[in-house]
């Protein structure tokens, strides 16, 4: 079954008949992992549970020879036998397993970044960006009449393109070219199933700086109230990205003071009639992207594919510009084509029939179905794994950043990823995540201190693709998503996520659904007025994040969801877990983050496979976790409300890699030995012990002093490559950081001063490998004493400073002298130089 599964999958657009043979045999195979999976708990079983289909049914065999299955479960898998049988007699024998073995070892390809950075920065966008910032910055030249009119509103710049043209990046870059200067800025996504409250609170949360939880009561008009007296009196800037109708823009204008002529928004939309709506209540004017010509089409296609325009092989030049000309300058199309093309053979025959297959579909319509057909091209192109962990993106919202180890540890619970040979399940997972950011079917996000990926986005016209193909091969079930495009649904649920339902309309929705056979259930928002969870006897992911309406009688039954492995509370208003937690002896991830969860049951040491357990520094835990030897993520732990026995026993946890520990500055654990990453906010100095952290990569540390002595203590740590330091020391003493000091394999120092002086140097011989140097809001007095000697970091090449207003001619002084000793620096490292005002 597994193998037809796997045949068929590599088939692109299979007959109406195919398809009906693979939707009944994909539906078979569910039912036949359910009845295994029921049978193992019938029997009591404890062992480790098998990873992988076949070997389910292996281990399930073995269990037979010793005693009987329960009747009920027996006679199902009989009447699952039968229907196997009828459905093999309609279709060929079936041939061997494919596995994981094939799959790349996929590292993030340089180039798939460079898409992004360059088709943001470089790829045509220049010219577009400056004339928004003109339309948005320049004295307004219209007639006097029509100045007097308007000339308190705020100026607005309405960007207007089909999708895939770009119009967020484009947004984007003109939010971050401009934004230093306003007082406060917010940048926000609608989509087509705007979340009012939810919007009006990022909106809140972005100009304030304060973050406004999803769990407060209150009302779109308090929102709307409390947004415009903070931006009454300030110069804002504010993108709104992502407009679909204009009843959702008249609620959001609300928000913004119309009395402040020295403010700018920008909006973007597909559509005319929006674009006109934004522009009624204040002062604006339409800007209509345009498509990138065949000059900036090729500089985005070849550098996907090659390492620059000169190196495109000359027997593909000419089809390269013929698959360019069908792409009509859409950048999403260009990228997409090229992500496919990236893992194909680069051979003239392979890349004409790549062109033949995308046909006249963009010709007849660029911007709907002919990127459809590509979209098509690029997903049957995938390993079956790979379409697998695609469509599960399904399940999130429309323009929510999607963070990548929340993505991972989902794929790995549901089953689509799983250890094989020395390669961990999430190490398989993050190869899975680095193969679609290659191939363009994922954006990038934020990325850490490293250059690392640490999230993703999806396109809309991608995820409409997505959603399409999960509903028609019944992969997810959606409710709440408005997609005129499908058909009838399936009744039966595999995965259910339900966004934006209203109350009182869910009974209606789930009418006629089953949910004994969901595996995963994800809401957004609200809470669906659904069975009992005893119900969702097959359940493997519980994602309740940010769930307003949540109680905890909600949770009463959770404990029976044996085969539950990630459990995701955050945001909610949960006070407490069931006291027999402890039983769900298969749950790998526990959420608690922002709840008023404040002690955690004596039972839930007793979850031996748990990996991940996130909670909040006031949380107390029970004696016993010695017993949790999976954990490998512990946040965060404040030390100083934890019994003894906890604390000695964090030093028997020996897999555990991530602990984020809040502690009395002499507490140590022999736990740290094995650490890599250590987080330590709001101590007076630098601890001793921190010195024997041989294996210490990663620091994060907040301390009141910090001195020369304190500076060799950290340098000398052997295996450090990532510092982040900050102290309010008041002393004269300059630190000065030699090669006598250390720090021999630091690559990124990051150093703030809380809004104090800076008084640091850095000699000759000093931090020999470091790249990247970031210094955060200090403040500058004297401008000799901001000599940071970075001509002596060899390996130097960024430099970010944040610094407090001062004297202009201080700061002025600084930025010059800066300036100056990166163009002398041999690297030339690039110097972003902020003032915060």
């Amino acid at each position: 079954m597994e193998a037809f599964l796997l045949k068929m999958s590599e088939v692109e657009d299979p007959n109406p008949q195919d398809k009906v043979w693979m939707n009944e045999v994909r539906e078979l195979s569910y039912d036949l992992e359910d009845a295994i999976n029921d049978f193992m708990q019938s029997i009591g079983d404890k062992d480790e549970k098998p990873d992988g289909f076949i070997e389910k049914i292996k281990s399930s065999l073995g269990k037979l020879g010793k005693m009987k299955a329960r009747r009920q479960i027996g006679k199902e898998i009989q009447d699952l036998k039968k229907q196997i049988i009828e459905v093999g007699e309609r279709n060929a024998r079936y041939k061997s397993r494919e596995t994981f073995s094939k799959m790349v070892n996929a590292t993030v390809d340089p180039r798939a970044l460079a898409i992004f950075e360059h088709s943001s920065k470089l790829v045509g966008l220049e010219k577009p960006k400056a004339e928004i910032i003109k339309l948005l910055m320049e004295d307004d030249i219209r007639p006097p009449v029509q100045q007097q009119q308007q000339q308190q509103y705020p100026k607005i710049v309405s960007i207007v393109g089909s999708g895939g043209m770009g119009k967020t990046t484009l947004a984007n870059q003109v939010y971050q070219e401009i934004k230093g200067q306003f007082d406060c800025c917010a940048f926000l996504s609608v989509s087509r199933s705007p979340d009012m409250m939810n919007i009006l609170r990022t909106i809140l949360s972005e100009v304030s700086g304060q973050r406004y939880s999803n769990t407060e009561e209150g009302s779109v008009q308090i929102l709307i109230t409390k947004i415009n007296d903070f931006l009454l009196d300030k110069r804002y800037f504010v993108v709104v990205d992502d407009i679909w109708d204009m009843d959702t823009w008249d609620i959001i204008k609300c928000a913004f003071p119309a009395t402040s002529s020295t403010s700018r928004i920008i909006t973007t939309t597909r559509i005319n009639n929006v674009a006109h709506s934004c522009l009624s209540s204040f002062n604006g004017l339409i800007y209509n992207i345009s498509a990138l010509g065949m000059v900036h089409s090729r500089q985005l296609f070849h550098r996907r594919l090659f390492k620059s325009d000169q190196d495109c092989p000359s027997h593909l030049q000419e089809i390269s510009e013929q698959i360019l000309k069908k792409c009509h300058g859409l950048p999403l199309a260009i990228i997409a084509i090229s992500g496919l093309l990236a893992n194909t053979k680069r051979t003239e025959d392979v890349w004409n029939q790549v062109k033949d297959s995308i046909g006249r579909a963009l010709e007849r319509n660029p911007s709907v179905e002919g990127m459809m057909k590509i979209l098509s091209l690029s997903y049957f192109d995938l390993p079956p794994y790979l379409k697998t962990c695609l469509l599960y993106l399904s399940m999130y919202v429309e323009d929510s950043i999607i963070e990548k180890e929340n993505l991972i540890q989902r794929w790995i619970s549901e089953g689509f990823i799983y250890k094989e040979g020395r390669y961990t399940a999430y190490e398989l997972g993050e190869r899975c995540f680095n193969e679609l950011l290659n191939r363009g079917l994922i954006q990038p996000g934020a990325t850490n201190a490293y250059g690392i990926v640490q999230c993703c986005r999806v396109h809309d016209t991608i995820l409409d693709f997505i959603i399409f193909k999960s509903i028609e091969e019944n992969f997810v079930t959606l409710l709440g998503v408005p997609n005129p495009t499908i058909g009838k649904k399936s009744t039966i649920v595999r995965r259910l996520c339900v966004q934006g339902v209203e109350e009182g309309n869910s009974a209606l929705l789930i009418a006629d659904l089953v949910f004994s056979h969901v595996r995963s259930l994800t809401m957004v928002g609200g809470l669906l007025e659904i069975p009992s969870l005893e119900e969702f006897r097959h359940l493997r992911v519980l994602d309740l994040n940010y769930c307003s309406k949540l109680e905890d009688h909600h949770l009463e039954n959770v404990v029976r969801l044996f085969q539950l492995r990630y459990l995701n509370l955050k945001g909610t208003k949960i006070s407490k877990l069931p006291k027999q937690i402890g039983r769900l002896e298969c749950l790998e991830v526990l959420d608690l983050r922002g709840t008023s969860v404040k002690q955690l049951p004596a039972s839930i040491v007793n979850l031996g496979k748990l990996m991940h357990l996130l909670v909040d520094d006031n949380v107390q835990f029970p004696e016993g976790v010695a017993k949790m030897q999976a954990l490998e993520t512990l946040e965060y732990v404040n030390a100083s409300i934890q019994p003894l026995e906890f604390l000695c026993g964090l030093g028997q946890l020996m897999n555990l890699r991530n602990l984020w520990l809040i502690l009395d500055f002499e507490f140590y654990s022999d736990t740290e030995d094995t650490l890599k990453r250590m987080f330590l906010p709001y101590v007076p100095h630098v601890p001793t012990w921190v010195g024997s952290l041989r294996n210490l990569q990663r620091l994060y540390i907040e301390a009141v002093i910090v001195n020369h002595d304190h500076l060799c203590m950290l340098g000398a740590l052997p295996s450090l490559l990532f510092l982040h330091l900050e102290d309010e020391t008041e002393s004269n003493e300059k630190l000065k950081i030699s090669g006598e000091v250390g720090f021999r394999f630091l690559k990124i120092f990051i150093y703030g001063r809380f809004f104090e002086p800076v008084d640091l140097m850095f000699g000759t011989r000093s931090m020999p490998k470091l790249e990247k140097l970031e210094l955060h809001e200090f403040r500058m007095v004297e401008a000799n004493s901001l000599g940071f000697g970075i001509e002596n970091l060899p390996c130097l090449t960024s430099v970010k400073c944040t610094a407090v207003a001062g004297d202009d001619g201080i700061v002025e002084a600084v930025k010059t002298a800066m300036e100056r000793a990166a163009s002398t620096h041999p690297n030339h490292p690039s110097l972003l130089f902020q003032r915060l005002r």
